[in-house]
């Protein structure tokens, strides 16, 4: 294995280009790169999901060497990085987080990291998303996400890439020594009992409104990616496209026959 199989990869996240997790990654990609391309929202982009702006006109803005802002959605950063930005050579590999925050379970459908690499797929680029799990937001244990990251991405893309899939990554909520391996989950149910609305009023007493979710607690199945973080283990989760209820199909067609 060579010391960085990579020429180029790029980066985004959905926290914002200036977050502590995007700035371990690029640490991490320099080890595996010989080019680290970063083109990442220029605000806080969680729960955008795969979202693109269609109605209003995205910004590029030079950061420094190959480090750009988009007034966008991570999607719209990598869509721009690769077929604009990088038009001159499409990136070997995308990575997106390291998100503050895991994306499990129901989580996945609204998370702007995992779209990150979802876009990829869409592009025919192999793309990780990878998250770190916290208990208390001003005590994200990043060195667990610092120290396995490196393993899981070398893991994932040593063999070659499997197909139409792209991972999604969970570093538990543990010390790096505490870490019980690397598994394979699938996605877990639950997690979003519903999604809250929040009425407030302003100085003018004027209404205005929060969106928040409102967790539930259910009996986790061992092979999730839930109860795999719960474990203490890296969360793997292999994501495609196709949403097909593949066990419904059957009395499906019974039915519309």
């Amino acid at each position: 294995m060579t010391d960085r199989p990579f020429n180029r990869v790029l980066l985004t996240n959905d926290d914002g280009i200036g977050e502590p997790g995007l700035n371990i990654l690029e640490e991490v990609a320099a080890t595996l790169a010989r080019e680290v391309w970063v083109v990442a929202p220029e605000h806080d982009q969680s729960g955008t999901a795969n979202s693109i702006s269609l109605h209003q006109p995205i910004r590029v803005r030079e950061r420094g060497p190959l480090r750009y802002s988009v007034n966008g959605t991570p999607a719209d950063c990598i869509l721009m990085g690769v077929q604009h930005l990088m038009a001159d050579q499409k990136p070997d590999l995308v990575l997106s987080g390291i998100n503050a925050g895991a994306n499990l379970g129901d989580d996945v459908a609204y998370s702007g990291t995992v779209a990150g690499a979802m876009t990829a797929l869409f592009l025919g680029i192999p793309g990780i998303a990878l998250s770190q799990s916290y208990r208390e937001r001003k005590n994200v244990p990043w060195a667990t996400a610092t120290h396995w990251a490196p393993t899981v991405i070398r893991s994932l893309t040593a063999g070659g890439w499997p197909g139409d899939l792209c991972y999604n990554v969970n570093f538990p909520d543990v010390e790096p020594d505490r870490v019980s391996g690397m598994e394979a989950a699938r996605q877990g149910e639950g997690g979003i009992l519903r999604i809250g609305i929040e009425q407030r009023e302003d100085t003018r007493e004027k209404s205005y409104y929060w969106l928040r979710f409102m967790r539930e607690r259910r009996a986790l199945a061992p092979d999730t990616d839930v109860a795999a973080l719960k474990r203490g283990a890296v969360a793997v989760t292999p994501l495609k496209f196709d949403r097909t209820d593949m066990d419904a199909m059957t009395s499906l067609r019974q039915t519309l026959a």
